[in-house]
Parts: structure tokens; C-alpha cells; sequence
């Protein structure tokens, strides 16, 4: 038993454990975001009030109604609209966060005797903000694709690729103003304006402070709760060998509880990222403040704009979680890690 003991560290910090654990989780992430794209689709669409979504949002009928006026215009695939952007963040996003809980797991809680309800959080936290800082710029992207509604093309409708998407966001400018003469050279004021002239790449990362905060609650909760259930109904023995197997059925509950949660307390932050991430198509010269996009949702909602589209919102997060965390387990069984 003592053999085992002093292998185990070495086997989950090991190069092949960590590469096999994140083509689990990149695997996972793919599934459950297919699983569930024409939700996803019609949410970015209530939370970020595409004017010509205004009317639907709020209800599990309008969600339905929203989704028949996509499919009518567009088809099936205007569902999946944005969906290869997903695919693209979603797999290096989830193999970077399950591999980095993995990782931070054992470094926080090395043995079940250091399990507590805070390490758990902080682990799931730390992942969660590690996967943001690599992969937002794709995730900005996502969003935009997603938010339009009416691109045209010589007159004819259009969906908008990746590449156009990442384009448009790129070369996003103000309208010229007249230049009004003056004898007096006065140097210009650093800016956000002239700051995104200078470092373009900069425009990728529009709403990536709130972002990375609203990451801390959903991501935190999410693998708090997962941690919890688990412990609960497969409590570890002395002996690694007695201890008992999950099943499919168990992570999918565990994973649809932690789902739910992780998004309640941090569905607030979701709403002013969207805002914020489609910022550049109203506010192309600058950043959205915090400041201004929380009031610009109070003054459109009160309190409740910041829960506009929730309801949608657990019909994805449920079973995306669920799913995620499943095949996460699935995949690291079939894999050896």
C-alpha cells in the first residue's frame, strides 16, 4: 500500500496523465456545448437585447418562439450559428479547466484528509480563471457570430464566418470627425481610443475583467458542489481498493446540481459580459465601463435585466453540465488517467 502511496503523486503530475486528462475535458466540453447550441444561440441573443429579440425574452414561450423565428429565416443551421467558434474556444477551454482542477486538486488536496468545502471552491475557481485567460479572444468571437441577426451579403442574407467575425471585431473603428484647426499643438490624452489604435488585440479582450470575476463564482460553486456530491455518496476508504466506483447515472446528477447552482449565483456577471463583448458594435471607440453597462441594464430592467434570460439559461446549463462532467469521467476511464 505504501508503493501505491508515493506512485499516485507522480502518476497525476506526470506528462501523459495531464495530456490524457485534458483531451478528456476538451472532449467533454465539445459534446455538451453540441448538446446544447440552439439554446445557447437564442440566450447570447435575450442577453445581449438584439432589438429583434427584445420581445421574446423573458419567458420559456418567447425562448421557443425565438428559436422557430431563427429556424424560419435560417434553418437549422442558424441554430448552430457562431457554433464552430464554440467549438473552437470550447475544446482548449474545457481541456485547460478540467486539466488545471486536476492539477490544483492534488497540489490543495493531496490526500482526502485535506478536502474541505474552501479548498474545493478555490480549486474550481483557479481552474476556471486559468481556461478564461488562454481562450478569450475565441470566446468574443463566439459572441459576436452568435448576436448577428442580419448580416447581408450582395443583398442576400448571411451568416458570418469565424474568420469575418474576427475581422469585423479587428478593424472596429469610430466615425471620422471633422478636424477643427487650431495654432496650439497640444499633445493628445492617452486613451482607450488610442490604445486600441496602437494594440488592435486589445479589442479581443472587451469585457474580459467582468469575465474573469463572474469565472470565480460559476466555476468555484460548480466543482464545490461536484466535489460535495460526490464525497457524499462515494466517501473514500482507507484503502483505494474498497473505494466505491461512480457511476454514469451519478455524474450526470451531480453534474446537473452543480450546473444549476454555479449559474444562479453567477448569472449577474454573464449578463454584463455579453453586453460588454458586443460593446464594439455600439461603442467601437472604447471600452464599455462596468459602471455604464450595469446602469444601462437597471435603466432597461431594473433588477431583473440581470436575470433576462435565466430560465433558457438552465435549460442549457443543466444538462451541459451534466454532460460535461460525465463524459469528462467517461473519457479519463477510456483513456487510463
Amino acid at each position: 500500500m505504501s508503493t501505491h502511496a508515493s506512485s499516485k503523486p507522480t502518476h497525476k503530475q506526470s506528462l501523459d496523465y495531464i495530456i490524457r486528462s485534458g483531451l478528456a475535458g476538451g472532449f467533454a466540453g465539445c459534446v455538451a456545448k453540441t448538446v446544447v447550441a440552439p439554446l445557447d444561440r437564442v440566450k447570447i441573443l435575450f442577453q445581449a437585447s438584439n432589438p429583434d429579440f427584445h420581445k421574446y425574452a423573458g419567458s420559456w414561450s418567447g425562448a421557443l418562439g425565438a428559436g422557430r423565428l431563427i429556424y424560419r429565416e435560417n434553418g437549422i443551421l442558424g441554430l448552430f450559428q457562431g457554433h464552430s467558434a464554440t467549438l473552437l474556444r470550447i475544446f482548449p477551454y474545457a481541456a485547460i479547466k478540467f486539466m488545471a482542477y486536476d492539477q490544483i486538486e492534488h497540489i490543495l488536496m493531496p490526500t482526502p484528509e485535506h478536502q474541505t468545502n474552501l479548498r474545493r471552491f478555490m480549486a474550481g475557481a483557479l481552474s476556471g480563471m486559468t481556461s478564461v485567460l488562454f481562450t478569450y479572444p475565441l470566446e468574443l468571437i463566439r459572441v459576436r457570430m452568435a448576436f448577428h441577426t442580419r448580416s447581408t451579403n450582395n443583398g442576400h442574407p448571411s451568416k458570418p464566418t469565424f474568420l469575418s467575425a474576427a475581422s469585423e471585431i479587428y478593424r472596429e473603428a469610430p466615425k471620422q470627425r471633422p478636424v477643427i484647426s487650431s495654432s496650439i499643438s497640444v499633445p493628445p490624452p492617452i486613451t482607450t481610443l488610442s490604445l486600441f489604435s496602437r494594440f488592435p488585440l486589445m479589442k479581443f479582450y472587451r469585457g474580459f475583467t467582468v469575465t474573469l470575476t463572474g469565472m470565480v463564482p460559476y466555476a468555484g460553486t460548480s466543482f464545490l458542489t461536484w466535489g460535495l456530491i460526490r464525497s457524499y455518496f462515494l466517501p473514500a476508504s482507507s484503502s483505494p481498493s474498497t473505494n466505491r466506483k461512480s457511476t454514469p447515472m451519478l455524474d450526470l446528477a451531480a453534474g446537473a446540481v452543480s450546473g444549476a447552482l454555479s449559474q444562479t449565483v453567477s448569472y449577474p456577471f454573464e449578463v454584463i459580459r455579453r453586453r460588454m463583448q458586443v460593446g464594439g458594435l455600439t461603442h467601437p471607440d472604447r471600452w464599455m465601463r462596468w459602471g455604464e453597462t450595469v446602469n444601462a441594464i437597471w435603466q432597461s430592467g431594473g433588477w431583473r435585466g440581470f436575470y433576462v434570460g435565466l430560465s433558457i439559461g438552465y435549460l442549457k446549463i443543466v444538462p451541459m453540465t451534466a454532460v460535461s462532467f460525465a463524459v469528462w469521467q467517461w473519457g479519463k476511464a477510456v483513456l487510463g488517467a
